[in-house]
């Protein structure tokens, strides 16, 4: 049977990182905003110091436009956040060094491309077809296949859990919806999460936190 989507209620990204992060004041980086500007003006209103980095950053003061390799600020930060980023970065490994190193909490927003089986694609195509015919514009591919080819190089789910493993304990972990970010549909999310929950397509898309392995604390440390 396959893994059922945890969460049915729709809680976007912003109030997903709110959840993880501890209580403001405090120091946040996210990696990755796009020329959206991401969730920083967000977390900037519930209180945070905010960094929002990535090479097509808009302006403004809580954004610049670098790569996480080129960030070089001395300042410390409490967490950091990146939606739908880490499955694009080369090299990976690097990357997570990084973020590590600069704050003990990492809040992800993700996607496992290759969990994508048969039936899962034939209902995201199908929906595809039926909002073009309803003179809706989907942002997404309309053949999977082809957008794989196009998209060889991106990270697995199981290499990116292992790296991400290999530095973080996993201290929340939901399997989402994700296509309905694609099909932009008005109905598009409740239906992919209704399916989901009856096993009838996989959940590609997931939510997680997880603390620097250095800072957990062991049962033995809170005798």
């Amino acid at each position: 049977m396959r893994r059922a989507c945890a969460r049915l209620t729709v809680v976007d990204f912003k109030e997903y990182a709110l959840s993880q992060l501890e209580p403001p004041p405090g120091r946040v980086l996210e990696v990755g905003c796009g020329h959206e500007g991401g969730i920083a003006p967000a977390l900037a209103a519930a209180g945070y110091d905010v960094l929002a980095i990535d090479p097509a950053a808009p302006e403004g003061p809580l954004y610049r436009r670098v790569t996480l390799e080129e960030l070089d600020d001395p300042r410390p930060f409490d967490a950091v956040v990146a939606g739908r980023v880490l499955h694009h970065v080369h090299p990976l490994g690097a990357a997570l060094d990084k973020l590590a190193g600069l704050a003990p909490l990492l809040v992800l927003d993700e996607f496992a491309w290759n969990h994508m089986d048969e039936p899962t694609i034939d209902w995201y195509e199908s929906q595809h077809r039926l909002l073009e015919a309803a003179d809706r514009d989907p942002h997404g591919p309309h053949d999977i296949g082809h957008w794989r080819e196009q998209h060889a190089d991106l990270h697995p789910y199981e290499t990116l859990r292992a790296e991400v493993d290999a530095r973080y304990e996993e201290r929340d972990f939901a399997w989402r919806p994700y296509f309905y970010r694609w099909l932009r549909g008005p109905a598009s999310e409740a239906l992919e999460a209704g399916l989901i929950a009856a096993d009838a397509i996989r959940p590609i898309g997931f939510r997680y936190a997880g603390v620097r392995r250095e800072t957990v604390r062991s049962p033995a440390d809170e005798r």
